[in-house]
């Protein structure tokens, strides 16, 4: 397939999956909600409340304003949004611009995954990777959740695409994942132990686990230091510009999703480029 077919259906492709991302985004935090009440319930022995269907096909989308259904013309990534000015057709209230943004990141990330390695194997499982990373970025920002639901099967994908040698050797990535749950959980307890306080969720480690059965462990120091740099830079903006107490909780998985998914696609250009310029 010629270069730029595949970037423009893999963007196209973006786009759409975007779409369902942002429905991905806002039910599954729901759906677990649910599911946690109904187990809590069973447990204790307490009535369990019914809820009618709510997952990610059903109920159909709606204004979350006056609840009008969305037709189809209407679910349409970013053209729809355009068309209707950023407003419900029946209510005109403004519909959140985060809708059409997520759709075009999501657009702008598979294209760059299809520009950096072409039709490709490794192109064709990195993009499955880059719409989980954005979706548990959105979520974790929302919520401080990362849903296990979206990073084990992560996880364990990237081991499986490894089998077959795709990104790194079957060991590195086993010890990829080891390491990057150990290295998180070690600081987990270090924290706790000195100042009593959770410093962060046990979905870090998971992420974590999940970016080293993608890039090896090789992935990983890099991966910690911009994903430290990332929230360094945020955590002082919040502060100085924003205003934010020092006790204000930040969620560290979208910087982790952004730095790994940075270190996987050009970790060993950043490695090599830091090399020569200290001169080996």
């Amino acid at each position: 397939m010629e270069p730029a077919y595949f970037i423009t259906l893999a963007t196209v492709l973006g786009l759409l999956v975007g779409s369902f991302l942002n429905v991905v985004v806002y039910r599954l935090p729901i759906m677990l909600e649910r599911q946690w009440q109904r187990e809590a319930h069973e447990v204790l022995g307490l009535p369990v409340t019914e809820h009618e269907r709510f997952d990610l096909c059903l109920p159909a989308s709606q204004c979350t304003q006056c609840g009008h259904r969305i037709r189809a013309w209407e679910n349409l990534p970013v053209l729809s949004y355009l068309a209707l000015r950023g407003r419900c057709s029946a209510c005109k209230q403004r519909i959140s611009v985060r809708y059409p943004l997520v759709e075009v990141g999501c657009a702008l990330l598979s294209m760059v995954v299809a520009w950096r390695y072409g039709a490709s194997v490794e192109a064709l499982v990195l993009l499955p990777l880059t719409w989980s990373l954005l979706a548990l970025s959105l979520i974790d920002h929302d919520q401080q959740l990362l849903p296990d639901a979206i990073v084990l099967p992560g996880l364990w994908l990237g081991l499986i695409v490894n089998y077959f040698g795709v990104w790194v050797p079957l060991p590195d990535a086993v010890c990829g994942a080891v390491v990057g749950y150990l290295s998180l959980w070690t600081v987990y307890w270090l924290f706790k132990l000195v100042t009593g306080k959770e410093g962060m969720g046990y979905g870090d480690f998971k992420l974590l686990a999940l970016l080293g059965a993608w890039g090896g462990w090789q992935v990983l120091p890099l991966t910690l230091l911009l994903s430290s740099v990332l929230g360094a830079l945020v955590g002082v903006y919040l502060l100085r510009v924003r205003k934010h107490s020092m006790g204000t909780a930040m969620p560290f998985g979208p910087y982790l999703a952004i730095a790994g998914w940075i270190a996987v696609l050009w970790g060993d250009e950043i490695y090599a480029s830091y090399m020569q310029l200290l001169g080996f």
